[in-house]
């Protein structure tokens, strides 16, 4: 165990090499070619099982040990946003209008430079690895399900995978037991007035007006339809009225994301927010077009490996700090992975503690410091080894 801690250690530059190579070329999701052929090839040129095209683009490598035992799934997604780079850095992205601006460009080069170092150890290595390489986390509906459904959690008996966190301090590990990220669903509304002169609102319906009461009457779902003590989130993040200025608007469309933990939440609030809709325009003589997509389910982490997990982060020299975090609103299909297998996702802290801005996932300016990638990999590695090859999970000595 020591000797694959130290030898990710010596890989770290190689890890930097990759990633940047990779932030330079990022792909939209379910728009990924390059980026999964790069990977394919990596994991050809280590000897290892290699399967392409896996739920659409997927990549799933095999590494198999010199001893029978159990069959551990290790994860990073490989998707980049549609997003116009403004960082001024060496490897800044060469794809107008898209940027790896969450962090998947680390995930992807920390689980190869992890498996080469496994792959030189795997005769060591009792059991069976599985690298899930996935496409399209970033929109629903994602690569995690089509994946699963092509087969690449056959045989496995745990899974274990991580998100660089830029927010976290370099050093910390965040985990938690039960739903540690929500659902992330998806609605859109498309309001029907009756446009006119701007000078005479008596012969118009504004949709724009009754759009405005749409949206502050929405801000009761959460506070007046759901518990105290439960959570939900509903946003807006689109209102768009295309119109000269002086028209009444005939057409608003409205956009947002719901997120919840619990079920019965995340459907009664999609109901409430239709009858809400409907209500609103009855009163204000518009009609509507009314449509809910159900997004990713939540991140629910299983007890035992969580707690599992936690021990053996606590064990990595250059994890500092092992926190249990609240939970979170954004929404991850890893959540996928764990409807049908055993697993925990956790976040390692990849903020630069001499950057005096931190910029926030999502944003065209976003960055982490890239020592994150190497903690990230041990913990994994840490992670995966141990658990092929101790019997005792819940006494584990690195």
């Amino acid at each position: 165990m020591k000797q694959l801690l130290t030898k990710l250690q010596e890989h770290f530059e190689e890890m930097v090499i990759i990633r940047r190579y990779l932030h330079e070329y990022p792909e939209l999701s379910h728009e990924e070619v390059h980026t999964p052929s790069y990977i394919a090839t990596f994991y050809r040129e280590l000897g290892l099982e290699v399967r392409e095209q896996v739920g659409e683009r997927g990549v799933v490598a095999t590494l198999r040990g010199g001893r029978p035992g159990k069959t551990v799934a290790l994860r990073a997604d490989f998707d980049g946003l549609a997003i116009q780079e403004l960082n001024n850095v060496p490897y800044k992205s060469k794809n107008d209008g898209v940027m790896h601006a969450c962090g998947h460009d680390g995930h992807t080069a920390a689980l190869l430079v992890l498996a080469k170092v496994l792959a030189d150890m795997g005769d060591r290595m009792a059991g069976t690895i599985v690298f899930i390489h996935q496409h399209a986390e970033e929109i629903a509906p994602g690569g995690a399900k089509a994946m699963i459904e092509d087969g690449c959690l056959d045989g496995v008996d745990v899974i274990f995978g991580t998100h660089l966190w830029a927010p976290t301090p370099l050093g910390q590990v965040l985990v938690r037991d039960g739903a540690i990220m929500a659902a992330a669903d998806r609605f859109e509304i498309v309001i029907q007035g009756k446009g006119g002169h701007g000078a005479e609102p008596q012969h118009s319906v504004d949709a724009i007006v009754v759009g405005a009461h749409f949206v502050t009457q929405l801000q009761t779902l959460v506070s007046r339809r759901v518990a105290p003590l439960e959570s939900a989130v509903v946003t807006v993040g689109k209102f768009e009225a295309i119109n000269p200025f002086n028209v009444i608007a005939d057409t608003v469309k409205i956009q947002g994301t719901v997120r919840a933990f619990d079920e019965t939440v995340r459907q009664k609030i999609k109901e409430e927010l239709e009858l809400l809709v409907k209500a609103t325009c009855l009163g204000m003589h518009a009609s509507y077009d009314f449509a809910y997509f159900d997004g990713y389910p939540p991140v629910i982490n299983h007890v035992a490996e969580t707690n599992y997990l936690k021990e053996i982060a606590k064990q990595v020299p250059t994890v500092e700090e092992v926190k249990v975090c609240p939970p979170f609103m954004i929404g991850e299909d890893f959540g996928y992975y764990m409807q049908h297998v055993p697993g925990t996702f956790f976040f390692t802290g990849a903020k630069n503690p001499a950057w005096e801005t931190v910029y926030p996932h999502h944003h065209a300016k976003f960055d982490f410091d890239e020592r994150a990638m190497l903690i990230a990999a041990q913990v994994l590695g840490a992670a995966a080894w141990s658990y092929l090859t101790s019997e005792n999970k819940e006494d584990v000595v690195l």
